[in-house]
């Protein structure tokens, strides 16, 4: 998502990615070949390396193949290096966008190398959360003018005699370091070093039944291990984020979207018309998420328990 980036572990002969994990490398220059191949029927898709952009390829890849007959390859690129290499052709489609406003207008609206390939049909949303367990003990700490109530609490050997907000990568594009400024909290951004490391002090404070605040997100498999409960920052309105010094909102909430390269869009046949129809809710996502993340399935393993038990659903994407 805009807001994250991370990488996981080779899964087969594709590059594509399980479970979250540290700082993500750029691959756009060693995409695949096969990528906007004339003639071939192959399609090279784009793999965020959270658990559900993993989902979406999962499924997608499964539905090409054996529904389809494509060759599908895949390939982990950083958010916006991801849209220079779909820009270029290197791949074909990037199935979950968090919402990359500048890259949009320069590829989409400007250069129209890029096309809209229709909503996902999951909305997204990140924010801070407090483990349920502490929000019920205190139901003041879910409002953001309540944290410094509870520093002391939330303080780690991490965080310099201040609350900890915990984050995960460094190479994270958050609003969580202005926010902390901007709101005048007395709270140190403590990054864990990956998602996947995120998840692993979450569970640990959880099965301690300690205390933290967290940036996370949802859509999100662990809300299923770990209940938390949101606080409520200042109001999102349109345009409060613009300056990213200047961030005192919260975060917005994202109907996520699909993007295709434009000549894939008009030119990708079948692969193509089936990527534009793929749109699942969100129940659907975490589905498959779990069994990835949790299960310890390997994308394609989820993918086919899925689809083997969804036939209603996706029989809607193919094309006719």
């Amino acid at each position: 998502m805009r807001l994250r980036t991370t990488s996981a572990a080779l899964a087969g002969t594709s590059v594509l990615l399980l479970l979250t994990g540290c700082g993500a490398a750029d691959m756009t220059k060693q995409a695949s070949p096969f990528a906007n191949a004339q003639g071939a029927k192959t399609v090279t898709l784009s793999v965020q390396s959270w658990v559900g952009a993993q989902a979406n390829v999962g499924v997608a890849q499964y539905l090409l193949e054996h529904e389809l007959g494509y060759r599908v390859d895949t390939v982990q690129v950083d958010e916006v290096p991801a849209w220079d290499a779909l820009s270029q052709g290197r791949v074909d489609a990037i199935l979950e966008d968090w919402g990359h406003p500048d890259q949009e207008k320069r590829y989409v609206t400007d250069k129209k190398t890029i096309a809209p390939g229709g909503d996902l049909g999951v909305t997204g949303h990140i924010g801070w959360y407090v483990p349920t367990y502490f929000a019920k003990q205190h139901p003041d700490v879910t409002n953001w003018k309540n944290l410094d109530k509870y520093a002391d609490q939330l303080r780690t050997p991490e965080s310099g005699g201040k609350g900890q907000l915990l984050d995960g990568s460094p190479s994270y594009v958050t609003n969580d370091k202005a926010l902390v400024n901007n709101l005048k909290l007395n709270y140190q951004v403590v990054f864990a070093g990956s998602e996947a490391a995120q998840i692993t002090q979450m569970k640990q404070f959880a099965k301690e039944k300690k205390p933290f605040l967290t940036y996370w997100y949802s859509p999100q498999w662990l809300f299923e291990k770990v209940p938390m409960t949101e606080v409520k920052l200042p109001a999102y309105k349109e345009g409060c984020d613009a300056d990213a010094a200047k961030v005192a909102c919260a975060y917005p909430h994202t109907p996520l979207q699909k993007y295709l390269n434009a000549d894939f869009a008009k030119t990708g046949g079948k692969a193509a018309a089936f990527l534009k129809k793929f749109q699942w809710t969100t129940e659907d996502q975490n589905e498959v998420s779990l069994m990835i993340a949790n299960d310890k399935l390997t994308p394609q393993e989820a993918a086919k328990k899925w689809v083997d038990q969804h036939r209603s659903t996706w029989r809607a994407w193919l094309p006719s």
